[in-house]
């Protein structure tokens, strides 16, 4: 058995169809388009917030719905998958995410909080259901190519986040209406995504389409994921990937502009310095992966991440400290991708696999903020981070869960 990510024998590049190169550019747009979806409506939450007059609590509950959407979407997820296939559920949770994103900005201004809360609920639950479905199509794509390319997905998807902020940033400083900015955004994610989804794979290739199982047969292959060792050790070690990542994308900012003493800017600017190594770390580490295989590089990321987050918290010195985060940030870049493309191994089992994954995944974005928000009320916001080493450290044990199964 090869070490490699891929349990297939990695095709010359004239051997690769070019349906199967398509298919990739269009996973790789709707990552894209996901990211920026998603950031476009954190870019804005400041002018909610004022729209609404909230506090920062009752913000943060406002902030749950899309959490909560999200969770709801991903135990039916691989059921709809199946069902429909990739494309289908992917152009169908499109158009809830932009429904949902244009909906935000139409009841913000207009003062409704419930609006705006279920638009939340819209935005994360078609962003749940595109998530299970692009990353089993990903994983797809994945095998046909004969190497590791899921992570490079993911950076797409950070790449779009980037151009979400940067571009939420402007329209903020050019004082562009909430509305009139959300719903042009919401008309770009949708279209590209349907222009997008036309190059996946056959829904038939890429393992999806069980339209011709019986409904009782889909639910079974659901419930009898949820009591598969493996898959629920590779949740656990993307649950723990999710929350060290989410952790610094909702605290890193605020711990060091409340911890080291920087200003809103460099705060700012420490935060782009976490996202640019995990862009850096998703699309080098496919090369790494390739040629080392999944179990040994995820440990040396793990631990990489582990040394960084505490270095972020305890270095007595800025620059230092801002070092321990581009490590943290390369460190914690792989678990989740990798997580994902390991629960896809199987085409007949990925639906239903990739969807217990990302349901167990997904709690550290719902649990995540408000735990740490609790404990650094207590202990500052910067050393409740130190949350992250400690519950990286023993993740080192889930990770031979991720070796390809033997065929």
């Amino acid at each position: 058995m090869s070490r490699s990510t891929v349990p297939t024998t990695a095709p010359t590049p004239a051997a690769v169809p070019r349906a199967v190169l398509a298919a990739r550019t269009g996973v790789a747009v709707v990552f894209a388009l996901n990211g920026l979806a998603v950031a476009t409506w954190f870019s804005r939450v400041p002018a909610v917030r004022d729209a609404l007059g909230l506090s920062a609590g009752r913000l943060g509950l406002l902030l749950l719905a899309m959490s909560v959407g999200a969770l709801l979407a991903m135990p039916t997820a691989g059921l709809v998958a199946q069902r429909l296939g990739a494309a289908r559920t992917v152009a169908l949770g499109s158009l809830l995410v932009a429904a949902g994103l244009a909906a935000a900005g139409v009841a913000a201004p207009a003062g409704s909080l419930v609006g705006v809360a279920v638009a939340l609920c819209a935005l994360g639950y078609g962003s749940g259901i595109c998530d299970v479905a692009m990353n089993v199509e990903g994983a797809a794509v994945e095998r046909r190519l004969g190497r590791t390319i899921m992570p490079r997905f993911h950076a797409a998807w950070s790449l779009g986040s980037v151009a979400g902020a940067g571009l939420g940033a402007g329209a903020a400083r050019l004082d562009l209406p909430v509305a009139a900015h959300l719903a042009a955004l919401a008309a770009v994610v949708l279209c590209g995504t349907l222009l997008a989804v036309r190059s996946f794979l056959p829904a038939a290739e890429s393992g999806t389409a069980a339209a011709a199982a019986a409904p009782a047969e889909r639910r079974r292959d659901l419930l009898a994921a949820w009591r598969e060792p493996r898959t629920l050790l590779i949740g656990l070690l993307v649950l723990v990937s999710a929350f060290a990542e989410g952790s610094a994308n909702d605290w890193l900012a605020v711990a060091f502009i409340d911890g080291h003493h920087l200003s809103e800017a460099a705060g700012a600017a420490v935060f782009g310095v976490f996202v640019v190594g995990m862009t850096l770390g998703r699309t080098v580490g496919t090369v790494a992966l390739d040629r080392w295989g999944r179990v040994p590089v995820l440990s040396g990321t793990i631990l990489l991440a582990t040394v960084g987050a505490g270095v972020a918290v305890l270095a007595g010195s800025g620059p230092v400290a801002v070092v321990g985060v581009a490590l943290w940030g390369i460190g914690a870049s792989l678990g989740f991708p990798v997580g994902m493309s390991a629960a896809a191994d199987d085409e007949r089992w990925a639906p239903a696999r990739v969807s217990v994954v990302a349901v167990i995944g997904y709690t550290a974005f719902l649990a995540g903020p408000p735990l740490l928000g609790l404990l650094g009320d207590r202990v500052g916001t910067l050393h409740a981070l130190l949350v992250v080493p400690v519950l990286l450290l023993p993740t080192l044990a889930l990770v031979p869960a991720t070796r390809p199964p033997a065929r």
